[in-house]
């Protein structure tokens, strides 16, 4: 279905722009909301005779808009919810909740005009972005915490107040990763323990348990093996090295 903006719509165009979307879309949202006409012949020409003063009305309203937007922009609002030790909530944050909190501060917000891809899940400091006019918006943080006093404690550090079992859980994870980097780094091609000496310490540490003088022979032993599994390899290269000689 074709249809005229009369005003920017995110994602889909400018004022005038004549744009193919869908009926339901528009028939539910775009032409309720005073947003866009059917693009007929009659409703084009109606809207070139009114262009200047939609324009005009438009900038009006984007100027109030930028002025709200100036005591707006920042605030931050707070939502008591229940969460589990790691941090998840027993339910959920959208965007009727969040218009509620910013309404009962002193602005008139819609449910439309918060713009939250998914429902809010988790405690913690999140940063919400509100269409205060089709171009122009404004950012909130809603601070969604257990108490009022877990809610101070995340605005002061910036981060959700979780159970101390499960910060030693993600700081030992943090570590195992770090550790694992490092080993990478040192473990580098060509820096790698060879296949002898790996069967090497796997030797000693088995004969470790059962003493250190057995532990001592057995390093002994797994050395002279080494060499002589070298010292094989270099006489069978020279053997084939001297068969060449001879074929050629």
């Amino acid at each position: 279905m074709e249809v005229i903006l009369l005003e920017r719509v995110e994602n889909l165009g400018m004022m005038g722009d004549v744009v193919n979307v869908r009926p339901g879309f528009a028939r539910n949202y775009l032409i309720p909301q005073n947003k866009a006409l059917r693009a007929t012949e009659k409703n084009r020409s109606h809207f070139e005779e009114q262009r200047h003063q939609l324009e005009a009305a438009n900038l009006e309203h984007k100027s109030e808009a930028e002025k709200i937007g100036a005591k707006l922009d920042g605030l931050t609002v707070l939502l008591i919810r229940q969460a589990g030790d790691t941090g998840q909530l027993y339910g959920s944050v959208n965007t009727r909740d969040i218009a509620g909190e910013i309404t009962a501060t002193g602005f008139t917000i819609s449910r439309q005009q918060v713009k939250l891809a998914q429902p809010i899940k988790a405690l913690g400091l999140h940063k919400i972005r509100i269409g205060l006019h089709s171009e122009f918006s404004v950012n909130v943080i809603a601070n969604v915490a257990r108490s009022e006093e877990e809610a101070k404690l995340q605005a002061k550090t910036g981060k959700a107040i979780i159970s101390s079992d499960e910060e030693e859980r993600i700081a030992e994870g943090e570590a195992a990763r770090k550790a694992a980097l490092e080993a990478e780094k040192v473990f580098e091609e060509g820096a790698a323990p060879s296949a002898e000496e790996l069967m090497e310490d796997a030797a000693v540490e088995t004969a470790a348990r059962q003493g250190p003088e057995k532990a001592a022979g057995v390093k002994a032993e797994a050395g002279e093996e080494a060499a002589a599994e070298k010292e094989e390899t270099e006489e069978t290269g020279d053997k084939n090295e001297k068969a060449g000689e001879k074929a050629g």
